[in-house]
């Protein structure tokens, strides 16, 4: 198998998905100088922290949580493009394995009862085949052994791309959009919300406005990645 597996990697070079750098053959779709070096936010450290400011008074979270830190045309952006547009699926599970691994190291015990990720509606769902925030998910839900919900929760109405949106724009394409299919499920639960990227905030806010008349419902809130403002 290790011949084979060498023989492969000659035809099919791997590379790291962040610098683009070969890897190693004990390395994993991210060389371990990008392991080290990519910009973690530590939020997770710091209740108080920008993600948290940005959802004061819109979103009431009892933890604001994300990976990475974004930055335009760096390489948290490159990972989550191979994740959205080169179906690396697998990608952002390791990412959620990883970023498990370091909430884990954390002497503070998060209670959440289950994992939700925000869901897309069925027709983009058809046409990418894949979740990309299911997917980090279920690597969150594995390393932190916590249940993944994705059938209570549902997209009902498709929205154009965010990505060229204003803060204001962005609100208006997401009112609306989410439901809920079991709203059992949540009542008296501790939810930890699941996005790719979190920008302006729209996303989860029209979110917890689908949850957040479920009976003794708490909300936090996970990303790969947050983008800052500056």
């Amino acid at each position: 198998m290790t011949l084979i597996n060498d023989f492969l990697s000659l035809i099919y070079p791997r590379h790291c998905e962040a610098c683009a750098n070969s890897l190693f053959k004990h390395e994993t779709f991210i060389c371990n100088h990008c392991r080290l070096n990519l910009p973690k936010s530590n939020y997770h450290k710091n209740t108080e922290n920008e993600l948290s400011r940005t959802f004061a008074g819109r979103v009431p979270l009892q933890n604001s949580l994300c990976f990475y830190l974004f930055e335009k045309n760096g390489k948290v952006q490159k990972l989550l493009h191979a994740i959205k547009y080169q179906n690396q699926k697998e990608l952002a599970l390791f990412v959620g394995n990883l970023y498990a691994k370091d909430l884990e190291k954390e002497e503070t015990i998060y209670d959440f009862d289950v994992i939700v990720p925000v869901p897309l509606h069925y027709k983009k769902l058809n046409a990418r085949g894949f979740n990309q925030s299911e997917w980090f998910a279920k690597g969150l839900a594995g390393g932190l052994k916590k249940p993944l919900d994705v059938s209570s929760f549902e997209r009902t109405q498709e929205t154009s791309t965010q990505t060229k949106k204003k803060k204001y724009q962005r609100w208006e394409n997401v009112e609306g959009i989410f439901s809920l299919k079991n709203k059992q499920a949540f009542i008296n639960k501790h939810i930890l919300l699941v996005d790719d990227v979190i920008t302006t905030g729209a996303t989860i806010e029209a979110a917890w406005m689908a949850l957040k008349d479920v009976e003794g419902i708490t909300l936090s809130v996970a990303s790969i990645a947050f983008a800052e403002r500056k």
